[in-house]
């Protein structure tokens, strides 16, 4: 279903400010309207302003008529005592332009006899829907006469129809891997899920997960805007890394009104066919601190992975990563522990789609891994080591180890951005699709303690979220060897 609610200008005028922070809204609806899940499960806000009132305060309804103003996707219906129902849209997004569906300019006027009766019968009351054959004519319409609208319907279908990864391939395996990390950086740093949440398949198996993300549309001299005050004389990122012939990369740019900041970059520089695996790096810039975790693929039926050499090699190269860290000398650099670095044994159901839920899993210390292998609770009936839940017994799942980070509890003292830099660079040449998260900001340690523990989300700033231009700046400077 397509649906569309119906509201007076003076009603969108009482609900439109919670609109703009919550972006969501919850509506009832007649007793009589079929809820199939069946269709694109959009919905469009329509202010009927045909008798002429001023009470939304927009200037675009200076004239009579109706217009889509708000367009979004339908969360949830919602059953209300033993009849009654609700759909909840979220998310919601205001459109560029309010969209004239009356006139000979308007949107009804483009459409065939039957497709304008059942869209106005879906306007007859204060919510209703139309079809997938009304709906295909009323995209065309949109799409030729407001192409601004285009970016915003695209974002939200492809989130509505996550892409469902396929176990038994090595590039869905692996972007399914970096978008796991690009979802946990997320939310180490408070931004919103959904910035990341549209995303299709990118034509080059070997791409990285970032390059197949779908950017949430805002408007460009927004963004041109937060660019420039963003990032002021920070270097040049891009250029240098793009240049590089044995490298594939990407960069997505979440950006709150505080003017805190997440640049999450997305490198791969192997063959899909040859990954070793995916490597998470969080950087948080204002404590010169970082955490990397290492994924491993838990069996999904047992649950369990069989330790090899490649993964005790690949252990000691991590022991390196850890001493890119000093001693603390002030209070906000003590941490639980030296460790930096974590596997992630995760695993995914074999229906697992690109929605925003994290991989099941186990956080292991570095140094509480290695212990694990040396002791005989891992040790198999055959000689061999196994990791699985209950061989291993205590663990960290998604939430305690996130908390941990966003604390600064864990992770190295004192490391540079340049150290940073290097080891991306060094990781993602090694075989591993590297997904590195850079959080900038004026916060001092105990604000941002303060902030991480205010979890409404009606005091989050608003973010601005898109994918910026090959010559951007960035804290980053890859050189080009």
């Amino acid at each position: 279903m397509t649906y569309i609610v119906t509201l007076t200008p003076s009603q969108i005028a009482k609900n439109e400010p919670d609109w703009l922070v919550a972006q969501r809204f919850t509506k009832g609806l007649p007793t009589e309207l079929d809820t199939s899940p069946e269709g694109t499960r959009l919905a469009f806000l329509v202010c009927d302003n045909r008798a002429g009132s001023a009470g939304s305060g927009r200037k675009e309804f200076s004239e009579r008529g109706r217009f889509i103003i708000w367009v979004g996707s339908v969360l949830r219906i919602n059953t209300v005592g033993p009849v009654d129902r609700s759909i909840t849209i979220e998310p919601m997004r205001s459109c560029p332009e309010a969209v004239p569906l009356d006139g000979p300019e308007g949107i009804l006027a483009a459409l065939s006899p039957a497709h304008r009766a059942a869209v106005e019968q879906a306007l007859s009351g204060s919510a209703g829907y139309c079809g997938t054959e009304t709906w295909q004519a009323l995209r065309a319409a949109l799409r030729q006469s407001h192409p601004e609208l285009t970016p915003y319907i695209d974002w939200l279908l492809a989130r509505l129809n996550p892409v469902v990864f396929r176990p038994d391939d090595a590039a869905d395996r692996a972007w399914q891997e970096q978008k796991d990390a690009a979802d946990s950086l997320t939310r180490l740093t408070d931004f919103p899920h959904s910035a990341l949440a549209a995303w299709d398949r990118p034509l080059n198996r070997d791409d990285t997960y970032l390059a197949g993300l779908i950017p949430e549309p805002f408007e460009q001299s927004l963004i041109e805007h937060d660019v420039r005050v963003g990032l002021g004389d920070m270097s040049q990122l891009f250029d240098g890394w793009r240049r590089l012939s044995d490298v594939l990369c990407d960069i997505h740019v979440l950006e709150d009104s505080t003017g805190r900041r997440l640049e999450i970059v997305n490198v791969n520089a192997t063959p899909v066919e040859n990954r070793l695996g995916t490597d998470m790096i969080y950087y948080h810039h204002p404590t010169h601190s970082f955490v990397l975790v290492q994924y491993k693929r838990l069996d999904p039926r047992g649950k369990e992975y069989r330790v090899d050499k490649q993964l005790r090699g690949q252990m000691d190269r991590l022991e390196k990563v850890s001493q890119l860290s000093r001693e603390p000398a002030r209070p906000h650099e003590w941490r639980l522990a030296q460790d930096s670095c974590f596997l992630k044994f995760a695993y995914w159901r074999d229906t697992a789609t690109s929605s925003s839920d994290l991989a099941h899993g186990m956080y292991l210390p570095l140094s509480y891994a290695r212990l694990l292998l040396d002791d005989d609770c891992t040790l198999g009936e055959r000689g061999g080591r196994i990791i699985n839940y209950e061989r291993v017994g205590r663990y960290l799942v998604s939430s305690e180890f996130t908390d941990l980070v966003k604390l600064g509890m864990v992770g190295t003292v004192g490391t540079s951005v340049e150290e940073l830099r290097d080891l991306g660079l060094q990781r993602a040449r090694e075989g591993y699709s590297v997904v590195m998260g850079l959080e900038t900001s004026e916060e001092t340690p105990r604000a941002r303690t303060t902030r991480v523990r205010k979890r409404s989300s009606k005091e989050r700033p608003k973010v601005t979220s898109y994918s910026p231009p090959t010559a951007q700046e960035s804290l980053f400077d890859i050189p080009d060897s």
